[in-house]
Order: structure tokens, then C-alpha cells, then sequence
């Protein structure tokens, strides 16, 4: 006789009828105990002197379910799912089964069914571990950028965002910056101050943030590069984009690590505000640098010096578009209208384009060939519109802008109901309700009614008041 596979209930149930058996257990006991009534406990009893111990078992195990689904019905849904819901899930594939073929499988039933077909994969086995990355050899070969929106300032001042340049060959923090949010200008203004103090790097890594990426795949303008993208070709900079967070893990533990030591550090300097914070931050990366820096592989300094002009350098480090100039010697931009002034060199730029540079203050440059051409603005009222497509990490700066906005229009006027129907108080409260019942002017009055009226009735003539005398 083979090994009899039993469970731990029926194994149980073997040892305490075992020491009913051998009178050291009463059947009351050994009820209350398996939680069966006597009566069972009896027949059980009688099973085990009859069949022995084995008998125990349940009699369905190793036979097939009775609510079982046939064969059939599990092929044709495989069949199914497998011809025209490969990639479905098995909530949402048993969902068109049940709507589209009037097949109804549960969904765990049907994720089993695919699950041993190959055709679905659970959330362990769909897992993908992403391998450790070697650092750079030398200091200024890569530098990751990112930027991360924190209340850095807690409850003393408003969120903003953290630009942080960090070194991936020595981890060394190579720049900070408290701006509104990120865009373009933010990291037109940080890339400015990280130039000026080290330099060219080779290439700088971030993620597909559309600052560094065109998002969309058919853009017809800006030759495929985004500002930022187009001012580092200038500078001969390389820009590389990450796949996925783990691919730039350090400058993203960086971020954790300044939302905890940085913020710390605000909180004890009482700084609130982003100047005061701008401020700070040179010292606390000194501070940090000469703590957690790391010696790289090679001592080389690959940063490159920069030999550009402070006006070129601000024409790099800006907006540039084209724009084509209509009929009327107009072009829009930033749904503005701008009016080219009539002189020899505009009169022949109809159906031509000219470039706009847009700086950081606020100013705009209209140029053409390298001449700045003078220009006069037709609408400077900017709204931000229900149709304006706004990027997640700028919708705090964008909510703030329509705030200053509205705060600078004229509040409207609003009528209640009464000035709509131009009712005008008469200047009297609401009080005490009369008492017509005991008010003297209301007796008197009816006193005089009732003498009238028995004077009519004996025939008196009515007083000199009714006569009209």
C-alpha cells in the first residue's frame, strides 16, 4: 500500500478519535474539540474500527469537481482570448468574453487558465531589475540634472523647485538653484551660473521632461530639439535622456537626500523665501562636497572653458523661433500681434521669416540676418485659457500667474435680486406685530362705527362731517 496524502484536519481528527478509542478522551470532548456534533464523532468512530484510519478522508478527494467547466468551454475561451485578446488582462478579457461571445468565466478562473497557457504573466513574474551602472571615470564627463518640487521651505513659504547638477563620476553637487518651477529660463539661468563656475561638461543626462525632449513625435517646428537642447548643440554640449528613474538612481537619491538634510538645514538658518535660499546654497554644497565626495577613477578635469561673449552667451541661453511675417508686416507670438515698423529693411520681409529672441526679463528681440528691427506690440493682454495645454511640473507656476492675474482685474460687480428689480427700501424695520385687538385707534374707530350705525338705525341725522358740512 502507497503513501495516503491526508490534511492536517483529517490528521487531527485521527489523533484525538485515536485517545477516544483508547478511552482517554470522551466522545463530548473530542466534539467539542473537532467541533462536531456526537452523532458524527459516533460515525466516525464506527468508520475507523471498520475501514481503519484511512478512511478518514474525504470521499472527493481526487475525484473531479461536479461544478467543474468542461474541457470544451476552457479551449474555446483560450481560443478566444488568445485570437483576439492576447494582450487583455483577465478582468477586462473576461468582461468581452461575457459581452462579445456570452461566455461567462470568472476572472480568476480565466487568469488561471491563462496564466498556465502563457498567455498572462503575474505582477512578480512581469518584474524587471535593473542592473547597477558604473560610474564615470572622470569629473565632468556626466552630469545628471533634474529638478524636484518640495515644500523645501515647510509652512515659512511657498512650495518651489530644486534644480540639482550633481557630478556622476565623484557624486559631487555642482549646482543648485531655488526656481518658481522648471522651464526653459529656470534652467537657462542655472546652466549660466554652472558654465561660469566650472565650465563646459561633456554631456549632461536627464529625464524626458519636455525642457530636454520633444514630447511630440511629428513636431513641425524647433528641428526636432527643444530651447535647452538647441542652446547645448551651441555650446557643443551633449544631452542625453534616461529611460526610466532608475537610470539616472543617483541625482534621484540625491533629491531624497536634500528633502531631508537641506530642509533640515533651512529650517535651522530661518530662511523662507527662495533669495535667502539661493543664498545659502553655495555654502551648504561646500559643506556637503568635502563630506560625501568621492575620489573618481581618473583626476581629469573634462569640463571645457567657456571663450563666449556675455551678449553671445545670452543669445544662446534664450527662446529662438521663427516667425513669418504676413502682409501687414505682422507675425504672432505668445498670442500677441506684433507690427514690424515700416522702413526700407521691413517694406521687403513680407512672406518672409524673421527670428524672435525671448530673454529671461521678459524682453523680445526681433531680428533679421543679425539686425534687431523695431516692432510695436498690438495686444500685451495675456490670458491664460481653458485650451491651454500646461505641463504638470509647471501648473503650480501657471496657477500662481492666473492668480496675479485676477487679482489685478477690476472685481465685476454683482446686483442682488433687489437692485434687479429696482426696489428701493422705504425705511421701515420690521418689528413688534400690532395688537389690532387691544389698540386704541383701532377701538376708537370701531366705538364711532357702532354709534353711526344705531344713529342710522333710530333715523338721527348723520354728524356734520357726513353732510359735508
Amino acid at each position: 500500500m502507497g503513501l495516503i496524502a491526508m490534511s492536517e484536519r483529517d490528521l487531527q481528527r485521527i489523533e484525538i478519535l485515536s485517545k477516544v478509542v483508547d478511552d482517554r478522551m470522551t466522545i463530548v470532548s473530542a466534539a467539542h474539540i473537532l467541533g462536531l456534533s456526537t452523532r458524527q464523532v459516533r460515525r466516525l468512530l464506527e468508520r475507523i474500527r471498520t475501514d481503519g484510519a484511512a478512511s478518514i478522508r474525504h470521499k472527493a478527494i481526487g475525484r473531479p469537481s461536479n461544478n467543474r467547466i468542461c474541457d470544451g468551454v476552457r479551449d474555446y475561451a483560450l481560443a478566444t482570448v488568445r485570437e483576439r485578446y492576447a494582450d487583455f488582462g483577465p478582468t477586462l478579457a473576461a468582461e468581452k468574453l461575457a459581452e462579445e461571445h456570452g461566455l461567462t468565466v470568472s476572472r480568476e478562473t480565466l487568469r488561471k487558465w491563462m496564466s498556465e497557457a502563457g498567455l498572462w504573466l503575474s505582477r512578480q513574474q512581469r518584474r524587471t531589475f535593473h542592473q547597477p551602472r558604473l560610474r564615470r571615470e572622470a569629473l565632468g564627463e556626466l552630469i545628471q540634472i533634474d529638478g524636484s518640487e518640495h515644500r523645501w521651505f515647510e509652512d515659512r513659504g511657498p512650495p518651489c523647485s530644486l534644480l540639482v547638477f550633481i557630478d556622476d563620476a565623484t557624486g559631487k553637487l555642482m549646482q543648485l538653484r531655488f526656481v518658481r518651477s522648471e522651464s526653459a529660463f529656470s534652467y537657462f539661468e542655472a546652466l549660466q551660473l554652472y558654465l561660469k563656475a566650472h565650465g563646459a561638461p561633456v554631456a549632461f543626462y536627464s529625464d524626458k521632461h519636455s525642457v530636454f525632449r520633444v514630447a511630440k513625435k511629428d513636431a513641425k517646428g524647433g528641428q526636432g530639439m527643444t530651447q535647452f537642447g538647441r542652446a547645448l548643440c551651441e555650446l557643443n554640449i551633449e544631452i542625453l535622456c534616461a529611460n526610466s528613474s532608475q537610470a539616472k538612481g543617483r541625482v534621484e537619491r540625491m533629491n531624497r537626500t536634500l528633502q531631508d538634510r537641506l530642509i533640515k538645514e533651512l529650517r535651522l538658518a530661518g530662511i523662507c523665501d527662495m533669495e535667502a535660499g539661493n543664498a545659502f546654497l553655495p555654502g551648504f554644497m561646500q559643506h556637503y562636497n568635502a563630506r560625501f565626495a568621492i575620489v573618481p577613477a581618473r583626476p581629469d578635469d573634462l569640463h571645457r572653458p567657456m571663450n563666449l561673449a556675455p551678449d553671445r552667451l545670452r543669445d544662446v541661453l534664450c527662446k529662438r523661433e521663427q516667425r513669418y511675417v504676413g502682409a501687414q508686416l505682422t507675425f504672432s507670438y505668445e498670442r500677441q500681434r506684433i507690427m514690424l515698423e515700416e522702413n526700407e529693411v521691413t517694406r521687403g520681409l513680407v512672406g518672409r521669416y524673421v527670428e524672435t529672441y525671448a530673454y529671461a526679463d521678459g524682453r523680445l528681440d526681433v531680428r533679421w540676418k543679425g539686425h534687431s528691427l523695431p516692432y510695436k506690440t498690438f495686444d500685451k493682454d495675456q490670458r491664460v485659457t481653458h485650451a491651454a495645454i500646461t505641463e504638470n511640473k509647471r501648473l503650480s507656476d501657471v496657477l500662481a500667474y492666473i492668480k496675479e492675474r485676477q487679482d489685478q482685474q477690476a472685481k465685476p460687480t454683482v446686483k442682488t435680486n433687489s437692485e434687479k428689480i429696482s426696489y428701493k427700501p422705504r425705511g421701515r424695520k420690521p418689528g413688534k406685530r400690532t395688537d389690532f385687538i387691544n389698540d386704541p385707534a383701532v377701538l376708537a374707530r370701531r366705538h364711532q362705527a357702532l354709534s353711526q350705525q344705531s344713529a342710522v338705525e333710530l333715523g338721527q341725522p348723520y354728524p356734520a362731517r357726513f353732510n359735508g358740512e
